[in-house]
């Protein structure tokens, strides 16, 4: 087996170094890390549409005999629930067992902010952007005036938090909801399929209204 020569190891790890640079002081540093977190929500958008359009032409039985519109919100509800489970979990991360919001650090908790929650804040508003990107580019196929409306007041409200670093303790406080989702895409899940009398779908029924109690 050839031995790799030095200098192309050495090429190598200077170019791992510019790279670990890159992101250190540019794509993770405080200025950018809105700019980069947005980008990076949309990007993981894309990556989950396309890994749900994989995932259900292989594992499921009542996708490929779907509509067109119908895979696109079906391929779009992965995207939200996976949106959901990382918002859901980060939030309750910040707002119960970080102590970024603890009483014991001084200064007011409305003016709290830290990297971490700067960046989760802007995946949610990639989030955002790019489901209404979908809904107005096929509306009204995706949802009507009401999700158009309750897209862009979610995105400024998200954005205003992460851009001015005010509030964000309020604004996780309320994305907590976002765990109700997951459950609520599933429900459509099963009545696309069919099976809107199945047990399945009950149990479904009784998750979310727990989910929504708590949360």
């Amino acid at each position: 087996m050839r031995e790799v020569p030095k200098q192309t190891v050495m090429a190598i790890k200077s170019y791992q170094n510019q790279a670990q640079l890159l992101v250190k002081n540019y794509l993770f540093a405080d200025p950018f890390i809105p700019y980069t977190s947005i980008l990076g929500g949309i990007l993981a958008c894309k990556v989950a549409y396309d890994l749900t359009q994989l995932i259900s032409n292989f594992y499921s039985k009542t996708y490929p005999g779907l509509t067109k519109i119908q895979r696109v919100e079906w391929n779009n509800r992965g995207i939200s629930t996976v949106h959901a489970i990382f918002i859901s979990a980060l939030s309750l991360y910040l707002v119960f067992w970080s102590n970024l919001f603890s009483d014991e650090l001084a200064g007011l908790l409305v003016f709290r902010s830290s990297p971490l929650s700067t960046f989760g804040l802007g995946v949610s508003v990639g989030y955002f952007v790019s489901d209404l990107a979908m809904i107005l580019w096929l509306y009204p196929s995706l949802g009507g005036i009401e999700y158009v409306i309750h897209h862009s007041l979610s995105g400024i409200a998200v954005a205003y938090s992460m851009f001015t670093g005010e509030a964000q303790l309020y604004t996780y406080m309320v994305l907590i909801s976002e765990v109700t989702t997951p459950e609520i895409n599933i429900r459509w899940y099963l009545d696309t399929a069919g099976m809107k009398r199945s047990t399945a779908y009950l149990i479904n029924g009784i998750v979310i209204f727990l989910a929504w109690l708590v949360s």
